[in-house]
């Protein structure tokens, strides 16, 4: 390593330090952001990082954060996970897997209005692994395809991570949504082959007895789906049609899901307080996190350490392919230490010039992003989403992660997919209404 890259090995090192020490991942990156300033420019510190973090905070596109998260909160305290699964039961019960099935197309409905991975898999988790266990279904499958299909939640909007990335690079949070959803749908579909593939290669995969429903009884269970698909119809109809903005659609979504809990009774002033309390402890946890990475990317902007890592990996004559697979082996690792969430805001200030200058559309760079982080939530030792299935559960560790890992297999060959077919996360931004920002 030259001389003029002595940076980034002092910015890793404190870094990994802090982060190792168990100090909060938004003042680990302050902390790195401040030594850095110090060691390497003359300005005042402290007017930097106050300006920074001000300045970063503030920021108008940021206000749909807390209000997705809140809706989540809300929704997660209500019986929709119930309803959830007498309206989607039926239609599952004759594809080959059964209802497994529900796992994948519960966490795609509720994923549609609900921005968290974390929140997808207890919601649709409380619904489905008691009825699935019941049913004696095979518990590493039910886990496996929990695990994995929950992760949608980074994807379909609205997407508390795309919502951070395009504030990070400053994106239109509307677009990033629309991108998000026909490579959600694809992802699912694959989710839903696999269970198939798996349920004619093992006959025992899925249980023979379930009950037969007239398509009349069907249609009668589907009533149970109304309240959550008027809520993604309000949330995403009216940024897709142009007639609200990231920010008006959560605020649509806040007093939909209301309605929706006191409709259901199950709105008291104790869930209010706590899905109140809960969204704020969320969103302040990632606002410190955005805080702590705008100052270190103003730290590293006056190192000079993006421009130099751009032109470094531009003098190795890498391909488009070949930086996009450099960036996926990159994330997966990372992935394994830290959130996406983290991962995002505390890479994008020296990713972001390389892919610019590469060529490489910031919108589908979004979605390829999320597919990576994705893969972060079921890979140990620090995936969220194993964590969570564990709690829920009770089985170790290493049980959880060998069921999630076909589902890891399935998001790589999903971001080959991206890669292949592009348009599938571009052609849907490009073709709707006009944004109103």
């Amino acid at each position: 390593m030259t001389a003029e890259f002595a940076p980034i090995a002092i910015f890793l090192f404190v870094l990994f330090t802090l982060l190792g020490s168990g100090v909060w991942v938004g003042l680990s990156l302050l902390g790195v952001a401040w030594i850095g300033m110090e060691l390497f420019t003359n300005r005042p510190v402290g007017d930097a990082m106050m300006t920074t973090i001000w300045s970063s905070s503030s920021s108008w596109t940021l206000t749909a954060l807390p209000l997705f998260i809140w809706m989540g909160e809300i929704l997660f305290r209500t019986r929709l996970s119930e309803d959830m699964f007498r309206g989607l039961s039926p239609w599952m019960a004759k594809l080959p897997g059964r209802l497994l099935h529900t796992n994948v197309v519960g966490c795609t409905v509720f994923a549609a209005v609900s921005g968290s991975s974390a929140a997808t898999l207890m919601t649709v988790g409380k619904m489905s692994v008691p009825e699935l266990r019941r049913r004696n279904y095979p518990e590493e499958l039910v886990i496996g395809t929990l695990a994995g299909a929950a992760t949608l939640g980074l994807m379909i909007p609205p997407s508390l991570t795309l919502i951070v990335y395009g504030v990070t690079i400053n994106e239109s949070i509307t677009k990033l949504f629309i991108a998000g959803i026909l490579p959600g749908i694809v992802l699912a579909a694959f989710f839903m082959i696999y269970i198939a593939v798996m349920s004619k290669v093992s006959k025992s995969y899925a249980p023979d007895d379930e009950p037969e429903m007239s398509f009349a009884e069907k249609l009668k269970n589907s009533r149970f789906l109304i309240p959550v698909i008027s809520l993604i119809l309000v949330v995403i109809g009216s940024m897709y049609l142009g007639f609200a903005t990231a920010t008006e659609a959560a605020a649509f979504g806040v007093i939909g899901s209301l309605l929706l809990a006191l409709l259901q009774r199950s709105l008291t002033w104790n869930s209010f307080m706590a899905s109140l309390l809960g969204a704020t402890r969320t969103s302040a946890m990632i606002g410190l996190i955005l805080a702590g990475a705008s100052f270190l990317s103003l730290s590293m902007g006056f190192t000079g350490l993006p421009r130099m890592l751009a032109e470094w990996i531009n003098s190795l004559g890498l391909t488009r392919f070949e930086l996009l697979m450099a960036l996926l082996a990159f994330y997966v690792v990372l992935g394994c230490f830290l959130d996406g969430i983290s991962s995002v805001v505390l890479t994008m200030g020296v990713v972001e010039p390389m892919i610019r200058q590469a060529g490489i559309d910031v919108i589908w760079f979004g979605i390829f992003i999320v597919v990576v982080v994705e893969m972060a939530q079921i890979t140990p030792p620090v995936g969220f989403n194993l964590f969570v299935m564990q709690g829920m559960t009770g089985h170790q560790m290493n049980f959880i992660a060998r069921a999630a890992f076909p589902m890891f297999l399935i998001m790589v060959l999903m971001v080959f997919v991206l890669i292949a077919f592009p348009d599938i996360a571009t052609w849907m931004p490009a073709h709707m209404r006009e944004i109103r920002f």
